[in-house]
């Protein structure tokens, strides 16, 4: 039986992979934050020797874009520091790393899906500091070392854009809604699935190392997917009406497009994410329970 240990515990996405390892023959450690600081290189190679995993999840980030701006060295030493720990300490123990990236890598101003061997090109502090993360993971464990980088990932077990819809549509007549940039709406649950297959790909020797997009499959906007939810919801859609990004500034720039190429799966004998309105509608019941407390 082989261990499987998760970073930053208390996510939804690191939730959802430790649900979707039940299903395997596999022992399973999630560590939270409190219980594994992923900036302490001490801790990190005491955990993973303890442990012994043969795959490492890294869900641990800092992901408050904006605040990022403001502080990047403290966005770095999670984002770019900690996978680095993670990587010397899988490195010495021989195990596979699964790290989680970012479209915010990107510059996020093409017209065209990304390909996993597109030029990097990040416009703000957070996607500098999660490309620091990648790059230690990709020079440093070329054999044994998976970036998975995915975009507006959603899930029951936390905040997150879909949740907050749902909310707002019960309180406010009217919705303005980013019509301007472009992405793909991504369930946690099948991403988790995604990264559970990369990992026993990657012991089997099945999926080569390296970059691969975990993002569904299609593309709408801010403004799309609102519209979807309250299609689901059975609200009137007009009520959803479309603005732009200037109407709602951020100290972080937002990319314009981060739609994600998904060719890299065919390697690996995974096939990529479904479309993520398929996706929307068979997560709907969970999401719309976990906001509502049904």
């Amino acid at each position: 039986m082989s261990t499987w240990l998760i970073t930053g515990g208390a996510g939804m996405l690191a939730r959802d992979v430790a649900a979707r390892l039940e299903s395997e023959d596999a022992n399973v450690v999630v560590l939270s934050r409190k219980e594994l600081d992923i900036t302490d290189p001490g801790s990190v190679a005491a955990a993973v020797a303890e442990h012994a995993p043969a795959v490492v999840v890294n869900c641990a980030a800092w992901t408050a874009v904006d605040d990022a701006e403001e502080q990047e060295p403290a966005a770095l030493a999670v984002n770019g520091d900690g996978p680095r720990n993670l990587v010397e300490a899988c490195a010495a123990s021989g195990a596979v790393l699964l790290q989680v990236s970012t479209d915010y890598v990107f510059a996020g101003d093409d017209a065209s899906p990304y390909g996993e061997d597109h030029p990097t090109g990040p416009k703000g502090a957070y996607g500098r500091t999660k490309l620091a993360g990648e790059r230690a993971v990709l020079d440093l464990l070329p054999e044994t070392g998976y970036v998975v980088r995915t975009a507006w990932l959603y899930g029951a077990g936390g905040g997150n854009f879909v949740r907050t819809m749902i909310k707002l549509e019960g309180v406010k007549d009217t919705l303005d809604v980013v019509d301007d940039q472009r992405g793909q709406p991504t369930w946690t649950v099948d991403l988790a699935d995604r990264l559970v297959r990369l990992g026993l790909g990657a012991l089997a020797g099945t999926a080569p190392a390296g970059v691969y997009h975990g993002t569904s499959s299609g593309e709408t906007t801010w403004f799309g997917l609102t519209r979807e939810i309250f299609r689901l919801l059975g609200a009137d859609t007009d009520r959803v009406r479309p603005t732009t990004s200037e109407a709602f500034k951020r100290p972080a720039p937002r990319p314009a497009y981060s739609v994600l190429g998904h060719d890299r799966w065919k390697e690996a004998g995974i096939e990529p994410i479904r479309d993520w309105d398929e996706a929307l509608a068979e997560a709907f019941p969970a999401l719309l329970a976990a906001e509502r407390g049904a």
